[in-house]
């Protein structure tokens, strides 16, 4: 095993040189971002230059408190010359994942999702994993890094948010990275994250999501018409999976262009990535894990099926999609 994680580390490496310039694409969140972070540690003296872009909007006060209290250096993709660089580097995501990935031809792709149809030099994609961050944690180790206080606190978060402290998904290799990376973070600083304030224009949406809920069988159902982010969507899924007897939630939202619909799952029976596929996936992107999964539908193609303007027909329009496919019926 030792010599594996050594010849992927061999492989890995031999993707780049001093001379290149290397751009980390990410959509942001905790595991994406300290595994940019571990990537970029990786490189140090192995590169020219090293820029690590965000294609989303990091909305959550949580995902803020780390960037803010780590002082993590981040830049919306949209302001970056994409043409300048001559490597480019995926983590926790793979090229169908995201819109703003077209046309971009990454060299090296490291990602927990599951797998879709990827082509790069270097592909590292493990899908039993919780989280990338533990794949990343592998790589320092193999290298015989000994991760400095910043980078092992911001992996140790990437963990425990992916996994949500082990409740989802996980394989001993998370245990073991994340009992190795306790030694060397900062654990009261991850519970300043975990502990940052909720903004009060936040409490609209969990207001108008608890007077459109629906419970069907174990499953909640809420559609909060427009929002700032799908971020908004994750929180209220996350808090609705705390009522007593729901099993799954499923809340969704419009974002910009596209309706985003979040599942939240118990994980012990039917599998959400599954679900999300067999539902939306001819309509957009879709996927994810047993406990946690998510669909993207560009609204030009939504409008055919349904209209978007009324949050009640897209309500149940959602909530029809998954019960034909073996959801909630």
């Amino acid at each position: 095993m030792a010599s594996e994680k050594k010849q992927m580390l061999d492989s890995f490496y031999q993707q780049f040189s001093g001379e290149h310039h290397v751009l980390i694409l990410i959509n942001a969140d905790p595991d994406a971002i300290s595994s940019a972070m571990a990537v970029k540690r990786l490189l140090w003296r192995k590169a020219a230059s090293i820029v690590i872009a965000h294609v989303n909007a990091i909305d959550r006060q949580d995902n803020q408190a780390m960037i803010r209290r780590l002082n993590i250096k981040l830049v919306p993709l949209s302001k970056v010359e994409v043409h300048h660089f001559d490597r480019i580097v995926m983590v926790d995501s793979q090229p169908a994942h995201h819109e703003a990935f077209a046309g971009l031809t990454p060299n090296v792709i490291i990602d927990h999702h599951p797998l879709s149809e990827v082509e790069a030099p270097y592909v590292d994609i493990r899908p039993n994993y919780g989280a990338t961050a533990s794949i990343l944690t592998e790589y320092i180790k193999t290298a015989k890094i000994k991760p400095s206080t910043k980078l092992a606190t911001a992996l140790y978060y990437g963990i425990k948010t992916d996994t949500s402290s082990f409740e989802r998904h996980t394989i001993i290799e998370d245990v073991r990275a994340f009992q190795y990376l306790f030694k060397e973070a900062n654990v009261q600083m991850v519970k300043k994250f975990e502990q940052s304030e909720m903004r009060p224009r936040y409490l609209r949406h969990f207001k108008n999501a608890i007077e459109n809920k629906r419970f069907i069988k174990g499953w909640i159902f809420s559609h909060l018409g427009k929002v700032s982010s799908p971020d908004v969507c994750v929180m209220v899924a996350d808090f609705f999976m705390r009522v007593s007897d729901v099993n799954w939630s499923v809340v969704s939202g419009i974002s910009g262009n596209k309706l985003y619909v979040i599942f939240r799952s118990n994980g012990l029976r039917r599998n959400a990535g599954k679900i999300a596929c067999k539902s939306f996936k001819q309509f957009g992107s879709a996927g994810g894990h047993k406990g946690m999964a998510r669909a993207e539908i560009p609204l030009v193609d939504l409008k055919k099926h349904v209209d978007a303007e009324n949050d009640k027909k897209v309500q149940n329009w959602i909530i029809n999609r998954i019960s034909q496919r073996g959801g909630s019926s």
